[in-house]
């Protein structure tokens, strides 16, 4: 009578054992929480990068609708108040971000100074990687007078709606070449008084100034007036120039166009049409800093740089300008 008693109790207890681990596995196998439980950590399953992909609407613009930051490389055209449609009141970071803004929306050129001067863009939605052309930079080049700019992209990786995330320089018909310098920096000096070039040092060990061009641009500084420091340092890829004095008498400058894939630049490759400014860029041309191809999906921002370090006589520094970015699936 005890054994039978004790028999039906470990039977009692197996099937208890038997049904809580059932449910146990249930739980593993379905993701099954309870209302307020936090998901426990799965270190065997891998984490799939979040996409913060933003369709295009019926609303969407082809054009960029926001510039983030510009910060040019001191120039003639910087503080100008005339063709450079400078005020007193773009003494701020905001007011310069502003400033290259109503001018890009107007379709009116805005100047990145010397080298390492940028700008960057954004759009109100998401550029596809189509593997063709995906968007496209308006510049003022034309025959003779090309001045590239570097062009890199970045996607929102963080979603945050802000290009803090991961740049991704666009290939070039330059890249690869020994004499192309990746991570070149250089460091601009405020002048101590107006009228007076900008000087300047490198990484490289040399040193030279952005030329003051009084029969042309008057302003007191070509330093940007909202950059407060002493001095500040602009780093990029830097391209062999290819300006040089045709005249022999400093009277007549070419800029020769390069092959393909710079902004402000007078491409029979990439631009939209013969007679066009707008130079053409792909998506698929992105790669890491170590020159390894990337694979992007779609963009959210764009930067352009002034790829070049140099200048022609009398025509000033070379600097990169733009007018105008767009979606080409819009036009």
């Amino acid at each position: 009578m005890m054994w039978k008693c004790n028999y039906k109790r470990i039977v009692e207890l197996f099937l208890v054992v038997l049904f809580m681990g059932g449910m146990t596995a249930c739980n593993n196998d379905e993701d099954v929480f309870g209302p307020g439980e936090d998901v426990p950590s799965n270190p065997s399953i891998p984490s799939k990068p979040v996409s913060y992909y933003r369709p295009k609407t019926s609303l969407s613009q082809a054009q960029c609708n926001k510039v983030y930051q510009y910060l040019p490389a001191p120039g003639q055209f910087i503080n100008e108040t005339k063709t450079g449609g400078f005020t007193d009141k773009h003494t701020t970071q905001q007011a310069a971000n502003t400033y290259a803004e109503e001018r890009l929306a107007a379709g009116i050129w805005v100047s990145l100074g010397g080298f390492g001067g940028y700008v960057v863009v954004g759009f109100d939605h998401s550029i596809d990687n189509t593997g063709g052309y995906d968007f496209a930079i308006v510049g003022n080049s034309f025959n003779n007078s090309s001045e590239p700019g570097i062009v890199w992209v970045m996607q929102d990786e963080n979603g945050d709606g802000m290009p803090n995330d991961t740049w991704y320089e666009l290939r070039g018909c330059e890249t690869g070449l020994p004499t192309t310098l990746q991570n070149y920096a250089v460091t601009y000096y405020k002048p101590t008084e107006p009228g007076q070039p900008v000087k300047w040092t490198d990484s490289q060990g040399q040193s030279g100034e952005i030329d003051y061009l009084k029969a042309y641009h008057q302003q007191d500084y070509y330093y940007p007036l909202w950059v407060e420091s002493d001095s500040y340092t602009l780093t990029g890829t830097r391209l062999e120039a290819k300006n040089y004095d045709q005249s022999g008498k400093g009277s007549y400058w070419v800029l020769p166009t390069f092959d393909w894939g710079y902004a402000d630049n007078f491409s029979n490759i990439d631009r939209v049409t013969p007679k066009s400014v707008d130079n053409r860029f792909k998506i698929s041309d992105a790669m890491d800093s170590n020159g390894k191809a990337v694979s992007l999906d779609y963009i959210d921002f764009v930067k352009v740089q002034t790829g070049v370090n140099s200048k022609s006589g009398w025509l000033g520094e070379v600097s990169t300008e733009v007018v105008g970015f767009y979606d080409c699936s819009m036009k």
